[in-house]
Formats: structure tokens, C-alpha cells, sequence
């Protein structure tokens, strides 16, 4: 006998051994136990998802003898018959080479007649969105009311191109991706009925590559059963062309750390390993989200599909990268990617990106720039984390401004204020300060260093001075010490000034 690969081999005979599609096979289920049978099925979702395999299940169960549950027994003459070819009542088309306007006219032709041993006459039409304008027209009269015994089931992984008065007229079912987790215990299962041993690292990596596709993995553990009998992830990586995931985090490694050189030389490597540089940059890209989930996902183990000892270390690896830098290099890759479709040299797109990588400040983008700005606003904050109090205090503190007084008092100066205010001048230039008056208060007058402040005006007008009562005798006046004075300059009568006959005269004085 003929060797039949796995995938064939082990595809599903009923609903019960459909993976990941409960949604869909339990509505089934439930319409053909109430005898609800619609007359047109749709059934959309990517590759690989179970689309065909249910169609064929339904066609099973819709001319079963026994149906059990809803599922299809597998034994009567009819489920027999199906399986085998032998029944010509269920008719399967591939739309995509019968496309045409004559393929549909020959199927109205035949839904006159009466199924020839079967209960319904069942069309799978797989595909069906590449079937021309005028095949969609000719079909739709059909299709909206149909023979009591004939089932239209159609296939497509591209829903948005079926014409709306289709959809309308049909059941229709999504098929989700199957989950990492199905995938992974169908292996098991394959696995062990063929006698095969395969690591729980390796079937995860499987179902990784697979993207939901259980078809599509079952197909790489065909392949790698080829390459041995014990399945580990490195056979896994071989089988698929991938890269290890040590490589992938020590270029991730290369970016954080600067190191081109080494980056180029891991490129380099794998080139000669015969590795496409796309599949590469595509590896790169799912690591680097894995990176991001962990940065922003509070519980990232449920999104990020690796093995344990590959997750702690991505989560290592997680903590030298800020979000932005992450994001960075992500938007460097998908450009990267999208160069290599029209590139003669696709090596060549992916050196530059890592180049870019590794020296953010070699591009000129504005992602670049971003990432540029983010770097210098890290090392700031860490230089004002990392100051001394005292440098920092220092550096943030203002001297304070004391309030001026209209009428202040003469204070005893102290020798540092003295040094801070008064400038040093030799001893024999120096001359003692007048003592103060009592008959007339005057502002002091400012600093060398200091601007003059004008006087505050005071928050209410004063009351009208009232005429003091004689005093007996004028109190004696106490002699304050003289304190140093700052220089000053020369007063100018200004009324003076204004109409005195020699004005340029005292402007030089005042200059």
C-alpha cells in the first residue's frame, strides 16, 4: 500500500475529532439532532482551520443511517460509501480551476435530479471566492431556493470577496485559528500512534511555525519524523529552515550592547546556512513583540507562546530595553521586511536594519530621532538620580529676598557680611560713614552688587500729622557705631540741574 501522508491519514471522521472549533461542529451538531438541515452552508477562516474537513463531516452526517449525537457513525453503507468515493451524490469542486460560468451551469443542470442513494446531493465547493462575476450570478437563483434534497456547502479564506446576496442566503460559520495548546496535544496524539517520541519544546515550536494551522503542522511533524524518530526543537528548527533561538536572542543581545560586528557575523552564518533572510527577519519581528507583550502585558504568559526556559530569559532580556526601543527596532524590522519584497539582495536590506540597530544615530527617520531624544532624557534622569543632596540642593536654591524697609533701622554689621557686601579698599582710601540723623530718615543706600530698590508704597495713606506737644527738653540722641559704607555716588540736585545755566557742567559730575 501506498504511503499516505499524516495529515490525510489522521483527518478527522467525525465531529468529536475536530480540534479547536467547538463553536462550530456543536452548532452542528445541534441542528442535525433537531433535523434542522439548511440547504447552503459558508464556512470562512484562514488556512488550515478545519473548513473542508467539517464540510465533509456535515456531508457525512446529513445522509448517515445511524447519527449518533449528531456525529455521523462511520459504519452504515452511506458513511461508508463517502468516505470511500463510492457514493456520487456528494460532489466536491476546487473553485479555483472551475471558475467559469459552464462549471455552475452544470451543477443547476444536475440539482433536478434526485440523489442516486444518498438522502441529500451535497456540493463542496472549496474556494468558492475565486469564481467569477457572471458564475455568481448564475449560481444565485440557485442558491436562494434550491431542490428540498440538495446542500450547498461553501469554503472560502477570504470571506470579503463573496457578494453580499450570497452571504445573505447562506449559514455561515468562522473557523478560528487553532490554538497553540490543540495543536500541541494533536501532535502528542499523532505522535504516539505512530510511535514517534516528541518533546513537549518541540510540539510547542510546531504549533508556533503552524499559526494556527493544524493541517500546516502536521505537515512539519511529517517532515521532521524524516530527519529522526526522537522530534527535538532544534530537529524542528532544521526541518522548518529557522534560525535557533539562542541566535535570535544574541542579535537581540548585539542591539542592547551596540556590537555590529557580531550582529553582521551571526547574518553571516546563517546565510551561509542557506536561511532566507525574510524568514529571519519575520523570526526577528515575533521576538521582538514577545519582548513588547512582556514590557506592557501584566500577565504576558498567557499571549507569549514559548517554553519556560525561553520565556525567562526573553524576560532577562525585556529589562535592558525601554518600550520606545522595543518599538524602534520593531518599526526597523517591519521596514526592513517590506524592502526585501523588491529587493535584489534581501541579505543585504536585513544588514542595514541590524546596522540601525546597533547605531541608532546613523538613521535619519523620525523614529530615529525619537529614539535619539528618549536616550538623552534616560541619561538625564539618571544623572539627577545619581547627584549628591548637596550638589542638587545647591544647585536648585535661590537666595531669598528680604522685604525693604522705608525707614530702617542702623544694624550692627557682622565681619562676613561686611566681606560679602562692602568691596575691599586699602585702608588709608577709607573714610568713616556719617552718623545718622535723627531730624531725617534716608533709604541706604545699595551695594556696589546690588541693584537699587525702590521703596514700597505703603498699603494705606498715612494720617495727617498732628501737631506734637512742646517737650520740656529735646532727648539726648544715642551715638550708634559707625559702621563701613559702601561708595557712593555723588547726589544730583535735579531741580537744580533743570535750570541751572551750566547744565553739561554738572552732567559731568554725574557721569
Amino acid at each position: 500500500m501506498a504511503y499516505q501522508v499524516l495529515y490525510r491519514k489522521y483527518r478527522p471522521k467525525s465531529f468529536d475529532d475536530v480540534y479547536g472549533q467547538d463553536h462550530v461542529t456543536q452548532t452542528l451538531r445541534n441542528e442535525l439532532r433537531l433535523g434542522r438541515v439548511h440547504h447552503a452552508y459558508l464556512f470562512t477562516g484562514s488556512r488550515g482551520t478545519g473548513k473542508t474537513t467539517c464540510a465533509k463531516i456535515l456531508s457525512k452526517a446529513v445522509n448517515c443511517l445511524d447519527l449518533h449525537d449528531g456525529d455521523p457513525c462511520g459504519v452504515c453503507l452511506n458513511c461508508a460509501g463517502i468516505d470511500n468515493g463510492e457514493i456520487l451524490d456528494v460532489v466536491e469542486m476546487d473553485a479555483a480551476s472551475n471558475r467559469g460560468i459552464d462549471d455552475i451551469r452544470a451543477i443547476i443542470d444536475e440539482v433536478a435530479f434526485a440523489p442516486a442513494r444518498a438522502k441529500y446531493r451535497v456540493y463542496i465547493i472549496d474556494e468558492v471566492h475565486m469564481l467569477s462575476r457572471d458564475a455568481w450570478n448564475a449560481l444565485l437563483k440557485t442558491l436562494e431556493e434550491p431542490p428540498a434534497h440538495v446542500v450547498f456547502i461553501l469554503a472560502t479564506t477570504e470571506v470579503n470577496k463573496i457578494p453580499e446576496t450570497i452571504l445573505s442566503r447562506c449559514q455561515r460559520f468562522d473557523f478560528h485559528r487553532i490554538s497553540p495548546a490543540d495543536i500541541s496535544a494533536r501532535l502528542h496524539e499523532i505522535a504516539d500512534k505512530e510511535d514517534i517520541s516528541l518533546s513537549d519544546e518541540a510540539a510547542l515550536l510546531i504549533a508556533v511555525i503552524a499559526d494556527g494551522a493544524m493541517r500546516d503542522a502536521i505537515s512539519l511533524l511529517d517532515r521532521c519524523i524524516g530527519i529522526s524518530s526522537d522530534i527535538t526543537a532544534e530537529v524542528v528548527r532544521a526541518a522548518a529552515g529557522l534560525a535557533a533561538q539562542g541566535q535570535l536572542f544574541e542579535i537581540a543581545n548585539c542591539t542592547i550592547n551596540k556590537n555590529v560586528k557580531r550582529a553582521l557575523e551571526i547574518i553571516d552564518a546563517l546565510y551561509k546556512d542557506s536561511k532566507d533572510m525574510a524568514s529571519l527577519c519575520e523570526e526577528l519581528q515575533s521576538h521582538f513583540r514577545s519582548l513588547m507583550l512582556i514590557k506592557t502585558v501584566s500577565k504576558p504568559r498567557e499571549l507569549v507562546v514559548m517554553s519556560d526556559r525561553e520565556f525567562d530569559a526573553a524576560v532577562a532580556e525585556a529589562a535592558y530595553l525601554s518600550l520606545p526601543d522595543i518599538l524602534y527596532d520593531m518599526d526597523v524590522l517591519a521596514r526592513a521586511r517590506s524592502a526585501m519584497r523588491d529587493s535584489v539582495s534581501p541579505r543585504t536590506e536585513l544588514e542595514m536594519a541590524l546596522v540601525k540597530l546597533c547605531a541608532p544615530e546613523l538613521d535619519q527617520t523620525d523614529e530615529a530621532l525619537f529614539a535619539r531624544v528618549t536616550a538623552l532624557e534616560k541619561a538625564v534622569k539618571l544623572l539627577q538620580n545619581n547627584a549628591p543632596a548637596g550638589v542638587a540642593g545647591a544647585a536648585g536654591a535661590v537666595a531669598p529676598v528680604s522685604p525693604v524697609q522705608t525707614n530702617p533701622e542702623p544694624v550692627q554689621p557682622t565681619p562676613e557680611s561686611v566681606a560679602e557686601s562692602a568691596p575691599v579698599q586699602p585702608k588709608e582710601e577709607r573714610e568713616e560713614a556719617p552718623a545718622p540723623q535723627p531730624e531725617e530718615a534716608k533709604q541706604p543706600d545699595p551695594a556696589p552688587d546690588q541693584k537699587p530698590v525702590e521703596p514700597a508704597r505703603p498699603a494705606q495713606p498715612a494720617p495727617e500729622q498732628q501737631p506734637a506737644p512742646p517737650a520740656s527738653a529735646p532727648a539726648p540722641v544715642q551715638e550708634q557705631p559707625a559702621q563701613p559704607a559702601a561708595p557712593q555716588r555723588q547726589r544730583v540736585d535735579m531741580e537744580a540741574l533743570y535750570y541751572n545755566a551750566k547744565p553739561f557742567e554738572m552732567w559731568q559730575d554725574v557721569v
